[in-house]
């Protein structure tokens, strides 16, 4: 969902909900506009503890990018291999210096993943005999987690760290697993598809030792997005009709939300603040409603 992207206009209107879960205390969120101002659509997918956010966006030509939001700064990111308009960020380092993951299409149709470090981009292009790749998320370390296709079609899920590849593959999946999120004591969050082809979503704290299923109460499809020092996750989730939905994991507890009258929210990237990032749709005359993007506090 993170693949979807001068002056930082957060509108000072804020929206405040409290959202829960069966037997989950009341936490409160309170939501602002977090879009790029004379752009189509907006798409934000990570948060740094700075405020720093990443993610992708959708210029007045409807060409997509990825983007840097550094206060009133914007960095566009387009890799250089990459075919016009096929390059999104998905998330970032918590702390010191930018380090952004992310991922474009090259010439051949086929997503590499990169690391955007010091204003260059070097590819991730996963294990020997890797189709295709994405890197989904990078802690203080360097440590970088996403998923890669194999020869043979299959989905598999990857640690990149030391210049050395772990394969991460759920003992349940069935022939997908994405890690999606890396936090700097190394745990990682993955999302995979079950026999019955639903999505689930797992923890390892071991590098792909044990997995912990942590799939958000009631839902069809349950993606996990990132994860903060502190063990918080954020979702994007389906219910059964179809509608999307965000949802964060915190203190062992779901609570799940919308976006205020929004048709649909997902949540993307999370800090070690109690903010989070998304996006969110209002029912479109034509059907076809412009992605936005929020940025939310919770406690």
């Amino acid at each position: 969902m993170k693949n979807c992207k001068s002056m930082l206009l957060v509108l000072a209107l804020a929206c405040t909900v409290a959202a829960t879960a069966a037997d989950a205390p009341k936490l409160t969120f309170t939501f602002i506009k977090a879009n790029i101002p004379g752009v189509a659509q907006t798409g934000p997918s990570g948060i740094n503890n700075a405020g720093v956010m990443v993610g992708g966006y959708v210029d007045k030509k409807s060409v997509s990018h990825g983007y840097i939001l550094q206060g009133k700064k914007l960095t566009t990111l387009d890799d250089p291999k990459g075919v016009a308009g096929s390059t999104g960020a998905e998330n970032l380092n918590p702390d010191g210096p930018i380090w952004v993951v992310g991922a474009y299409d090259n010439s051949s149709g086929n997503s590499v993943g990169f690391l955007y470090k010091n204003g260059k981009y070097t590819d991730i292009p996963g294990p020997t005999g890797a189709v295709s790749s994405v890197a989904s998320g990078i802690n203080d370390q360097g440590a970088i987690v996403g998923d890669y296709v194999d020869s043979s079609g299959a989905t598999h899920g990857f640690l990149l760290q030391a210049k050395k590849y772990t394969t991460l593959d759920v003992p349940a999946a069935f022939g997908t697993t994405a890690a999606s999120g890396i936090n700097n004591a190394g745990w990682i969050v993955l999302w995979w598809v079950n026999q019955q082809g639903f999505v689930e979503s797992s923890i390892t704290k071991d590098s792909g030792s044990t997995y912990d299923t942590i799939d958000v109460p009631g839902a069809a499809d349950s993606y996990a997005s990132d994860v903060n020092s502190a063990g918080d996750v954020t979702y994007f989730w389906l219910d059964s009709s179809g509608a999307g939905h965000g949802a964060l994991l915190h203190a062992g507890k779901y609570y799940k939300f919308h976006y205020p009258t929004a048709t649909f929210t997902y949540a993307g990237g999370i800090n070690d603040r109690r903010t989070l990032v998304g996006g969110y749709q209002f029912k479109g005359k034509n059907g076809h409603p412009p992605l936005l993007g929020f940025k939310a506090t919770y406690k």
